[in-house]
């Protein structure tokens, strides 16, 4: 398990709309031999196979093409296109979209894949399989079936309240290569790219972007949140070299206090990886938090290049109850689905584990006589 590092991406000062707080990302160097360009799929839904007998269902707008050079010289994006081919769909019917796998090689130098999807299908996979071993406790559905299907929900960008128009209005700094995303000052997201031109033509795509429960009742209910203005005493500024130095303060300020502290729920953290797609001297990988109850967890995928530095990524922010589900398939799994090792591992009884289970959802993969036991045990227990 390691860290996120964003060596080489410079924090900016923020720009505030309501309750959404935008922070820029410059990058010192930009990266020329990985370009990113995005492909237009529509508002129809997607249907991705993931394996032999499972697929990933979700509204997918759009997908990434990632283009490279193996010599490290500069490599050209392809604009965003989108094709009409004059016929269109009945009005009583909905499209499907169909795709092969998350992430997709289309020529020798080029490699589709949908953006935050790869993410949150790591996430969906989770000990997909069910139980390791066929204890009495566990439903025949759990045997046969693991965890199929698993659904979560998440909201489109335009949803979230004052997103938009904080896109719409805010500049784009020289040399910004990413940003992150803040709503009632919760890390919402973070999304970077190799090059200053790609981040011009992707930003409008944070729109169509996915974000989490707690984001969207963050935006909803959230009073405006308090813009942070840099203050130059005026006694002692004495000419314009003292205003540059004062300036720079400020700006290290911010930056130090934005990186310590706004941002230490996503950097501080351990992740575990996953190594998805090798693309010459870059990789793509998706990365998984240690699910820790009660804290800032996150998901998401990177690029990296063969130094470890990261030329991508896009991240999403889980709620409570998606830590809640991963914390108790980690733990599950960790003692072979075995349900009195994993009830004296967290610190609790079988019936309030068995409780547990079902109120995060997971209530089907127990028999019923077993989970009807569980809960008069807890009936009696709270008399």
């Amino acid at each position: 398990m390691t860290t996120l590092d964003l060596t080489g991406l410079t924090t900016r000062p923020a720009q505030v709309w309501g309750a959404v707080r935008l922070v820029p990302l410059v990058r010192d160097e930009p990266v020329d031999d990985l370009r990113l360009r995005s492909q237009l799929y529509g508002e129809g839904a997607g249907l991705v196979e993931v394996g032999p007998r499972d697929a990933y269902v979700s509204y997918i707008p759009h997908g990434f093409v990632a283009t490279w050079t193996g010599d490290g010289t500069p490599a050209a994006a392809y604009g965003t296109q989108l094709s009409v081919d004059g016929n269109s769909a009945p009005t009583a019917t909905m499209g499907l979209r169909f795709h092969r796998g998350m992430a997709r090689r289309q020529a020798k130098d080029r490699l589709r894949f949908l953006p935050m999807h790869l993410a949150l299908e790591g996430y969906l996979a989770l000990h997909f399989g069910g139980p390791s071993l066929a204890w009495t406790e566990w439903s025949q559905r759990a045997i046969r079936q693991g965890l199929s299907p698993r659904v979560e929900e998440a909201y489109v960008g335009a949803e979230v309240r004052g997103l938009t128009d904080a896109l719409r209005i805010f500049e784009i700094h020289p040399g910004q290569c990413g940003v992150l995303v803040y709503v009632a000052d919760a890390l919402a997201a973070a999304f970077t790219v190799s090059h200053p031109d790609d981040y011009r033509a992707l930003h409008p795509t944070l729109v169509q972007d996915l974000y989490g429960e707690l984001i969207h009742h963050y935006a909803t209910l959230m009073p405006p949140v308090q813009d942070f203005r840099a203050r130059i005493p005026d006694a002692r500024i004495r000419s314009l070299a003292d205003l540059r130095t004062a300036v720079a303060e400020q700006e290290h300020a911010w930056t130090h206090f934005h990186d310590t502290t706004m941002l230490a729920g996503l950097l501080e953290q351990a992740y575990t990886w996953q190594t998805v797609y090798r693309m010459g001297r870059f990789t793509l990988s998706r990365f998984l938090p240690a699910f820790r109850p009660k804290q800032e967890n996150h998901i998401g995928e990177a690029i990296t290049d063969d130094r470890g530095r990261i030329t991508y990524l896009k991240t999403f922010r889980l709620s409570e109850t998606q830590v809640r589900r991963g914390h108790l398939l980690r733990k599950l799994a960790a003692s072979d689905w075995h349900l009195a090792d994993t009830a004296a591992e967290l610190g609790i009884t079988e019936a309030q584990l068995g409780l547990r289970l079902e109120s995060a959802g997971f209530g089907y993969l127990l028999r019923q006589d077993v989970l009807d036991g569980y809960r008069k045990r807890g009936r009696t227990r709270t008399g």
